[in-house]
């Protein structure tokens, strides 16, 4: 079926109850970062297959918004279906809740299937069509109604994360929320994220691209505990398991009949940045609603004791698997055809000979020359470039292993180098060093040390557009929240603590269109260190096994401090990796790993 005729149905639909608008996101029940197939209805109704835009369709006309990495694509996609391609953060461009503001009659109504967008998002419309009196209709699906071959749900087997993987049980884990509950003033929790119900369950799946979790909700209360699920997706063992942990189970879609039995008078605890708009809107009145991130969120990026061990052991396969691929990179680029999707085939390839690999924690960004500078470049078909023996390769990937999940981004030199390259290399690379060997008083947030790994580049008049480091999950998602680094604090930012346990990313870049992209990664594990009369003091523990490529680096540029941390890096490295490589690579990694300066 052509785009058009897809979206004749669709106005159909509208018609019928009389919208003026609708609005389809790229977004599950969950708000997840990655979505299913069930879930791709803007990818069909608008031909568009990138993994970030927003679909409005109007009585007349059809619009997307994407962002910069999917202009190209998007344009080819689109072209001759008469949707308008808006490039979000463009000059000119107004956002979605703008153009309908300017667009609308006064007393129309705007459409959307209320489970994939949140309350913000709902109120940010609500506040720039005010002078509209546009009313919302939330309570249908339209795309599906059009979508008659959609496929069903994701509904993969779950499988248990053990006790010696968790460092945790699911029993000590309730008993810890419920504290948290109790402390609150909270009648009853409800959790919609998916890493925090697998994560407080030690269960995961694979309903959701790149991440080990599976569909689901949960309500906990003081006594009860209901897991609203597929329940195809559940052995026999696992039902067993869970109702000895005192969890029943209920439908999937059931959790919209639970939130509104709740009884007046009663507080539920539901995080709106998280809940889906039509939840919240199935809140009794009558209950009050605490809306703050959910107790999980905090307890699951302080990661365990047996979690900070299988983390190291992750990090060790995952080098050995990133050090065999740069040297393939650096010795076989020009003498065979290599292009960027061939390379993370090659990647894919040797983390897959790692014992315990599941899959990669999100899709690969092999980024040659100037493709470098696209922050998050996915090749595709029609961009994949041959690589040669010149100038730079970003490579920023990671994987799931049952020991927890990696992220790691290496810059890697092809060949000759200008100038330029080499400086911009050993700017980045000394802002990494710098973050990498802060010491820092406990309290404090990474909002506080951001500044450590721009320095280099701001004393240069140089700068990255985005933040420097992220949480990661174990086993989960490998962008987790609440802990970041970043300098920019918005009004609803809050300043998290970095504790120990928290994993946090090292990442910071420097992006020269039409040129080249560096940025350098590595997951660190917040430890504590010495304490004395000042307080404690905490300092960051590499996870990340792999070297750092030494031909771009000017080592004149690199102080003392810099050069000593970076020379004890390497020699952890090599000294870790050594004892798992062939003789040859051995010998390889031994030259790539040699003291700087």
């Amino acid at each position: 079926m052509y785009i058009e005729e897809r979206l004749r149905q669709l106005r159909e639909q509208m018609e019928k109850r009389d919208l003026a608008a609708y609005i389809v996101p790229t977004e599950d029940f969950h708000n997840s970062e990655y979505v299913g197939d069930y879930f791709k209805a803007r990818e069909y109704l608008s031909g568009f297959t990138g993994s970030a835009g927003t679909l409005l369709v109007c009585r007349k006309n059809a619009c997307l918004w994407t962002d910069g990495r999917y202009f190209l694509q998007a344009e080819q996609q689109l072209a001759g279906s008469g949707i308008e391609l808006m490039k979000s953060g463009q000059p000119g461009v107004p956002a979605l809740p703008e153009y309908l503001a300017e667009h609308l009659e006064i007393g129309d109504k705007i459409g959307f299937d209320g489970r994939t967008v949140t309350r913000d998002f709902v109120e940010t419309l609500r506040n720039k069509t005010a002078d509209k009196e546009v009313t919302f209709y939330s309570s249908e699906d339209l795309a599906g109604l059009v979508w008659t071959d959609r496929p069903a749900l994701s509904a993969e087997p779950v499988w248990e994360l053990g006790v010696d993987y968790a460092g945790l049980s699911r029993e000590d884990k309730l008993k810890q929320v419920r504290d948290k509950m109790r402390d609150h003033k909270v009648d009853a929790l409800l959790l919609t994220a998916l890493d925090e119900v697998a994560w407080l369950l030690n269960l995961r799946g694979n309903d959701v691209h790149n991440t080990p979790v599976f569909l689901a909700y949960m309500m906990l209360t003081d006594k009860d505990a209901v897991l609203c699920v597929q329940e195809k997706i559940l052995s026999a063992e696992i039902n067993s398991i869970l109702k000895k942990a005192g969890v029943s189970i209920a439908p999937y879609e059931k959790i919209e009949e639970l939130v509104g039995s709740l009884q007046a008078g009663w507080k539920l605890w539901a995080d709106g940045r998280r809940v889906n708009y039509r939840l919240l809107e199935a809140i009794p009145a009558g209950v009050e609603q605490l809306d703050e991130p959910s107790p999980v969120e905090r307890m699951k990026a302080v990661k365990t004791a047996a979690e900070m061990m299988n983390l190291r052991e992750a990090h060790v396969k995952d080098g050995v698997a990133v050090t065999r691929f740069m040297r393939y990179l650096k010795t076989h680029v020009g003498k065979e055809r290599i292009t960027e999707l061939g390379a993370a085939k090659a990647l894919e390839e040797f983390r897959q000979q790692m014992e315990g690999y599941l899959g990669p924690s999100f899709d690969p960004i092999i980024a040659y020359g100037p493709h470098g500078a696209i922050v998050h470049y996915a090749a595709t078909e029609d961009t994949d470039v041959e690589m040669q023996p010149a100038g730079l390769c970003l490579a920023d990937t990671g994987g799931h292993y049952r020991e927890g999940t990696t992220d790691i981004t290496r810059t890697i030199v092809l060949g000759q180098l200008t100038e330029e390259e080499r400086r911009d290399y050993t700017l980045v690379l000394k802002g990494h060093l710098r973050l990498g060997s802060a010491k820092f008083l406990e309290g404090v947030c990474g909002q506080n040390l951001d500044c450590l790994a721009r320095e280099p580049l701001w004393e240069n008049g140089l700068d990255y557009n985005h933040g420097t480091g992220h949480g990661v999950g174990f086993l989960l998602s490998v962008h987790e929240g609440p802990q970041n680094v970043r300098w920019r604090i918005g009004q609803d930012s809050v300043c998290v603590p970095l504790e120990e346990g928290m994993v946090i990313s090292n990442e910071p870049g420097l992006y020269v269109t039409g040129k080249f992209g560096i940025r350098h990664e590595n997951l660190v594990l917040c430890r504590k260190g010495e304490q004395n009369a000042y307080g404690q003091f905490m300092y960051l523990e590499p996870l990340t096994m792999a070297p750092f490529d030494v031909d771009a680096i000017d080592a004149s540029l690199l102080n003392r401090q810099e050069r000593e941390w970076l020379n004890e890096y390497h020699q952890n490295v090599y000294e870790t990796l050594s004892p798992y490589l062939t003789k040859e690579e051995q010998e390889w990694l031994q030259k790539a790993t040699a003291a700087v300066g």
